[in-house]
């Protein structure tokens, strides 16, 4: 296949993906230089920064890969308290973030619930209402979504993992709660509330092809999300999937396939939001910075209490765990302008995807 003819489309078939996702590391800058391009074009130089609020490492659910998973027994488990994280939300507020999100190990108690919603209310009084509300707490009945869309939350984040069926039972146990059927479910409930909807897919799991992959970038497309958080499996070894260890492919082949989902994703879909995730600094010491220059426009700089930092590990070795919350931003913002572009401070940052559609419905 010609390169050059492939990056000039607009609209690309399943060999076409395979092929931009299988490309080496000289021609991949091809592809993340059309990436950049696509992006300035569509959504501008902005990178829109979430305050990241670890909220609790508490789970009810099993999979297989996760490091909060309900049966590690190995980690202390916390949650924080309502003081905790209204004055993490403060910060976001005070140092211009424009946005924060809420995430946290899947619980769906009245009592979680009720709390989510007290918290979101309580957060929007802050500034007056200034800062925006991405969620991300899981799978959750229809009218738990809708309290907490009419408290003040307007995205959420259910990542499908994988969009491989096979893969998704694979990776997670099969006891009812968990199944393919019931995350697609909880999508098009998200999406029909009204909620700007991100999803995304864990990239270089035991036994994923590049075909499979190139299926997530179709299924994200058709699925039609308006922001992505993706990155790379990093394994975590009290997980029943660490015995797959040596299936894996070297961090640095996860680490730019990573990158290579974000722009074929970027070209898939022009104006969605994408994020560069923190799995991708933990592969690579330029993991966001590159991501940046391959199209994603999101970052989310954790400002959980340094006290909890440890001990929200959904695998090994994150990266900014050690870091200041100060330093952090710090960094995150000198990567932004050292990838040409400029910080959106203090803007909500909404996808310009959802806008569009808002606008035409």
């Amino acid at each position: 296949m010609e390169l050059k003819s492939i990056l000039e489309k607009t609209h690309f078939n399943i060999e076409e993906i395979e092929h931009l996702l299988s490309l080496n590391d000289e021609d991949a800058q091809l592809l993340f230089q059309k990436a950049h391009e696509v992006r300035l074009q569509e959504i501008g130089n902005k990178v829109y920064m979430r305050g990241l609020i670890e909220l609790s490492n508490h789970c009810m659910k099993d999979c297989f890969y996760c490091g909060i998973r309900r049966s590690n027994h190995t980690i202390d488990r916390y949650v924080m308290t309502d003081e905790e994280v209204y004055a993490a939300a403060e910060y976001a507020y005070k140092n211009n973030f424009g946005s924060i999100v809420i995430q946290g190990g899947e619980l769906s108690s009245p009592a979680w619930v009720e709390r989510i919603e007290r918290l979101i209310r309580g957060i929007k009084q802050i500034g007056d209402k200034s800062l925006g509300i991405t969620l991300s707490l899981g799978e959750q009945e229809e009218e738990t979504y809708r309290r907490w869309f009419e408290a003040g939350s307007h995205r959420y984040l259910l990542r499908i993992e994988t969009s491989d069926q096979e893969l998704f039972h694979q990776i997670h146990p099969v006891d009812g709660y968990h199944t393919y059927e019931r995350r697609l479910e909880c999508l098009y409930t998200l999406k029909k509330i009204g909620y700007q909807v991100g999803t995304g897919v864990m990239i270089g799991l035991p036994g994923q092809t590049i075909r499979s992959l190139a299926r997530d970038l179709l299924f994200m497309k058709e699925f039609d999300i308006d922001m992505c958080g993706m990155g790379p499996y990093i394994e975590h070894k009290n997980t029943p999937m660490y015995q797959r260890k040596h299936e894996l492919l070297p961090p640095y082949e996860r680490f730019m396939l990573s990158i290579k989902m974000v722009a074929c994703l970027r070209l898939l879909m022009r104006d969605i939001n994408i994020a560069a995730t923190t799995a991708m600094e933990t592969l690579h010491p330029s993991g966001r910075l590159m991501a940046f220059k391959a199209g994603a426009n999101i970052v989310m700089p954790n400002i959980t209490p340094e006290k909890y930092h440890d001990k929200y590990w959904l695998y090994e070795n994150k990266a900014g765990s050690k870091q200041q919350i100060e330093l952090l931003k710090i960094r995150i913002t000198q990567e932004i302008y050292k990838a040409g572009l400029e910080p959106g401070f203090g803007q909500w940052g909404d996808s310009k995807h959802f806008q569009k559609r808002q606008q035409t419905h």
